[in-house]
């Protein structure tokens, strides 16, 4: 059975801040005070990081000329990579609309990026390729912490994964710096749905080692 994470009762305010976080898609047309945004990015660089080498990098985008700059040129990167899948033509239409309505109709895009250049460099590609994956997880929780402050504000948010099928198309469209590697696009807004969500038991994700749960 699956656990309601809404139903589960929680006394401690941390934990029910996280168990009451949803992945928001709809938001109101009003803005994001400027205060609230840096508050965002405050706590998300209050992350922990490996090496403390804060590896993450963030681009906040209000303007809409600039939010469907970027929505066109993904979606003509997204447009060719499904047409070389050899997907339905309509489909492929539906799917490029529907991502360039999530970013353009969203009051704040947050680019969240990633830099090698102040992390630990290795001769070989087994080190090498796990501290770019520290560099990952350090960003990620940045990003984590940056949904959570969000929540904790009213706001709702949600994550699009989209930018690492094309991290230079979005440091073109944005004109970042080239070492920037992009990770995810971070909408954000006044929440205009409500949303339940459901979560497998712990018996189904975590093993107890050495007691019973």
């Amino acid at each position: 059975m699956n656990m309601e994470c809404n139903a589960i009762d929680l006394q401690d305010v941390t934990v029910t801040l996280l168990a009451g976080r949803r992945s928001i898609r709809r938001y109101e047309a009003r803005p994001v005070p400027l205060d609230i945004t840096t508050g965002l990015l405050e706590a998300a660089v209050c992350a922990p990081s490996a090496h403390n080498r804060q590896p993450w990098r963030f681009a906040v985008i209000e303007k809409f000329e600039r939010k469907d700059k970027l929505a066109r040129a993904m979606g003509v990167r997204l447009r060719a990579d499904r047409m070389r899948d050899h997907d339905d033509a309509e489909a492929i239409e539906q799917d490029v609309a529907r991502s360039r309505a999530r970013i353009v109709e969203a009051p704040l895009c947050i680019l969240v990026a990633l830099t090698m250049e102040e992390m630990d460099r290795y001769p070989d590609s087994l080190r090498s390729e796990a501290e770019h994956t520290m560099a990952v997880q350090s960003t990620a929780m940045a990003m984590q912490n940056l949904l959570i402050a969000a929540h904790g504000f009213g706001l709702g948010a949600s994550i699009m994964c989209a930018p690492l099928f094309c991290p230079e198309v979005i440091v073109s469209a944005l004109d970042l710096p080239s070492h920037w590697q992009a990770q995810a696009l971070v909408t954000v807004g006044y929440p205009a749905q409500q949303k339940m969500i459901r979560r497998r038991p712990l018996s189904d994700v975590a093993l107890f080692l050495d007691r019973a749960p």
